[in-house]
């Protein structure tokens, strides 16, 4: 087989020694060793080509995709593919090319007629999501894993789709009329691609699918190429998302704000019961003996007045995240009633009472733990409370001074003392004592 490819070779290159040919660059691809690869292409074919770094290194000009370019050169055939190629060995700019003027003219006269004015807001909370993809590639399993990580609450109904090649704009466009045929079925509609280069990208910029997405029922948002590529099809759709990843993000950027606004409440209405404990044990432990009699009774009801206040700052706080969920309900209501979404309203109303569900057990939760706390420091400071062992029959004696007497030695005989009983006080003069 390598004898017949060489004497291809060989018969192409005396039969072709100079050519010149035009066309338009596709693919550019310059190497590391300084040739540059292309394919220079019209409307009916296409041609592979190389121009080697001498050549490369002539040029006046930097090429790139879409360039209208005349080269001249010898045909050749690369022996280890069995291509044939033409080595070119001068190149000139003819003028833009004609697919990129092509799509240009049909930009700009698609937006004399105002097609790409219509820009519809996306569905704050879908229930259903429709995807215009191809099921072997990356772009699915990306739309796939930020739905579930953001709203795992809402499904996914996919149109199989061939993005690239002669079919793609045809099959792109079933899907987008299939799915403003039957807008039951999905709330909001993704077009999504990996990125490519701009041949493979090309069946976006059809005529034919930029006015189905104009048309189409429900909102459409496109995620095609990366970040750099725009097509027809993204200045058709309500929305132009950067990837396919981002426009997954933009139709659950509500859900994802709901349930992110929920965990920070949570959080918060746990760091304040933890700060108001530590409080209650700081303030417990700068209490003396003296401040324990005489305000024990205070202090206890202070704190039981707090915790009454922050109870009905909790029920407070509560009843107006209700009020606020009430009000936010009533308007999806009006919205989804005008639309005729009584399902997924329900769907939505279930997901409110859930979260309703989780922040009043959470604030019960924390006020149970805070009463249970002071109630338990109630019953240690109650211990310590020298009434107590006064009620047992003990007395505490004072001089006359107020010092308090511990032995018999610290007062003499005549002088005035006070004794403190569970119920009063005595006043008396020492009339004789005893050292033991």
């Amino acid at each position: 087989m390598s004898d017949l490819v060489s004497q291809v070779r060989t018969l192409v290159e005396r039969s072709y020694r100079q050519v010149a040919v035009e066309g338009e660059i596709s693919n550019w691809r310059p190497a590391a060793s300084g040739h540059c690869y292309f394919t220079l292409k019209d409307r009916d074919a296409q041609l592979s080509v190389v121009m080697f770094r001498r050549e490369a290194s002539l040029l006046s000009f930097r090429p790139k995709d879409g360039d209208a370019v005349r080269l001249h050169g010898q045909l050749s055939v690369y022996e280890s593919r069995g291509q044939m190629q033409l080595i070119a060995e001068s190149m000139h700019q003819v003028g833009l090319g004609a697919l990129l003027a092509a799509v240009r003219e049909l930009k700009e006269r698609l937006r004399g007629e105002g097609l790409f004015e219509r820009k519809r807001p996306l569905p704050a909370f879908p229930s259903c999501i429709g995807v215009v993809t191809s099921l072997q590639g990356a772009a699915l399993q990306d739309i796939i894993k930020v739905c579930r990580r953001r709203h795992s609450a809402a499904s996914l109904l996919v149109y199989p789709a061939t993005v690239q090649g002669a079919r793609c704009a045809e099959s792109v466009t079933a899907g987008v009329r299939w799915f403003s045929a039957h807008p039951k079925h999905a709330d909001v509609v993704i077009i999504a691609r990996g990125g490519g280069s701009w041949e493979e990208l090309h069946g976006f910029d059809d005529e034919v699918l930029a006015r189905a997405i104009a048309a189409c029922a429900v909102p459409v948002i496109t995620g095609i190429g990366h970040a750099t590529d725009s097509t027809i099809a993204d200045a058709a759709a309500d929305v132009s998302a950067p990837t396919p990843s981002a426009a997954a993000e933009l139709v659950t950027a509500a859900q994802y704000r709901v349930d992110e606004r929920v965990q920070r409440l949570i959080a918060r209405l746990h760091r304040a019961g933890r700060y108001e404990l530590l409080r209650a044990r700081q303030q417990y432990g700068n209490l003396t003996v003296d401040v324990i009699v005489d305000h024990a009774q205070d202090a206890l009801a202070r704190r039981e007045q707090r915790l009454d206040d922050l109870e009905q700052r909790l029920q407070l706080a509560a009843a107006q995240r209700q009020r606020e969920r009430s009000v936010r309900m009533a308007q999806l209501e009006a919205r989804l009633a005008h639309h005729r979404l009584d399902l997924r309203l329900a769907r939505r109303r279930a997901t409110y009472q859930s979260l309703d569900l989780r922040l009043r057990q959470s604030s019960t939760h924390t006020t149970q733990s805070v009463r249970s706390r002071i109630e338990r420091s109630e019953l240690r400071l109650q211990a310590l409370n020298p009434l107590r062992v006064l009620e047992r029959g003990y007395a505490l004696v004072y001089s006359a001074d107020g010092k308090l007497l511990r032995a018999a030695s610290q007062v003499a005989s005549g002088e005035a003392i006070v004794a403190r009983l569970a119920e009063g006080r005595i006043q008396a003069t020492v009339t004789g004592k005893r050292d033991e």
